[in-house]
């Protein structure tokens, strides 16, 4: 009588006697995996696909010498050659380079200003709960206020100047730095905290030796994610600008608009992007460099941080001299354990040693 196999050597046959899958349905599934992470070479592809999709479709539906042989007429939207076209007008007549950079200055005065006063506070409504109860209303109207309601409340404070800008953007962000940092101070997780304790750390010390450092990389790459979004706040605040200044993008929308210039609109919704995204990247490689352990940099701003740190001990320490320690009795010696306070002790010197021995009878 014939040997029955084992289930293990009946799934072993099965599984030699099934035929290997092909290379094309391993590519397949290799390419449809979830949340696998793409190339570099993948993600420039499929970009540039993206982008001469559009470019093929926008061609398409423009299509024609005359707007009656379009599918959408040249005045609701020219084609991509008339559009560029009107690319030497937009430098030249319209100051692109000057209005371009007038509005970087505005938004970056108002971040600076929204980050000095938010990360602070927020760091204290992180740490402390009264204070996060005591800023909760603020931040609560901050970032549920529709953005264009500022325009005029900053127009009646401020005017219509370079301080009504400025004060717009800070508005309309310090209320998200604020929450975005003490949210990043209360992730922290508890058992740092009580670690810096446990060495003997005082409060302030456990502020600004652990949960800021700890927090700091979160932080700082929330403020790199909403100076993108103040890059946009931007263009509500420039519709009314005094001919002592730069409009602003903002402004060369707004007198495009009034004019029909629908191809230099075009234009500028280019190229906002474009200069939006090299500004991300170079916050991101300032993101890297500073906080190379959280996000894979070289290190060369964390390293420079270091160094201007240490010499500031160093100069501290030749202004600024340590108390000196106060003397001790002689024979007093001070005696320390990891586990009980110290306690004076009594060396046993000569002279104490004598002094201390009682008279042999004679």
């Amino acid at each position: 009588m014939a040997e029955q196999a084992t289930p293990s050597e009946s799934a072993q046959s099965r599984a030699a006697a099934k035929p290997a899958p092909s290379k094309l349905r391993a590519w397949a599934r290799d390419f449809f995996e979830l949340r696998r992470p793409a190339p570099l070479w993948q993600s420039i592809f499929f970009g540039l696909l993206c982008l001469a999709f559009v470019y093929a479709l926008w061609s398409w539906v423009t299509l024609g010498e005359t707007s009656e042989d379009r599918i959408v007429s040249s005045a609701s939207l020219p084609s991509p050659a008339e559009t560029f076209a009107k690319f030497h007008d937009l430098w030249f007549e319209m100051a692109l380079t000057r209005n371009l950079l007038a509005s970087l200055q505005r938004v970056t005065l108002g971040f600076a200003l929204a980050a000095a006063i938010g990360v602070p506070l927020g760091i204290l409504c992180g740490c402390f709960s009264w204070a996060g109860a005591f800023f909760a209303p603020i931040s609560v109207f901050g970032r549920n206020i529709p953005i264009a309601a500022l325009i005029p409340i900053t127009f009646l404070l401020f005017g219509i100047g370079e301080g009504q800008k400025v004060m717009f953007i800070f508005i309309a962000c310090v209320a998200f730095v604020l929450t975005d940092t003490a949210r990043s101070i209360m992730e922290v997780g508890q058992q740092y905290i009580d670690t810096a304790y446990t060495l003997g750390a005082s409060r302030r010390q456990t502020i600004l030796k652990v949960l800021v450092p700890l927090a700091m990389p979160s932080v700082f790459n929330s403020l790199r994610l909403l100076f993108g979004l103040a890059f946009g706040y931007i263009m509500l605040a420039e519709v009314i600008t005094t001919g002592d200044h730069a409009g602003g993008i903002g402004n060369i929308i707004q007198q495009c608009q009034k004019r029909g210039l629908t191809g230099q609109i075009i234009l500028v919704l280019m190229i906002i992007p474009v200069v939006a995204l090299a500004i991300d990247r170079l916050i991101y490689w300032m993101q890297c460099e500073l906080f190379p352990y959280r996000y894979g940099g070289v290190g060369v701003l964390n390293s420079a941080i270091e160094w201007g740190l240490h010499r500031w001990e160093d100069a501290k320490g030749l202004v600024i001299r340590p108390a000196a320690l106060p003397s001790q009795p002689a024979g007093i010696t001070t005696a320390v354990s990891p586990s009980a306070p110290a306690q004076p002790v009594v060396s046993a010197t000569p002279s104490a040693a004598t002094s201390a021995e009682p008279e042999k009878p004679q």
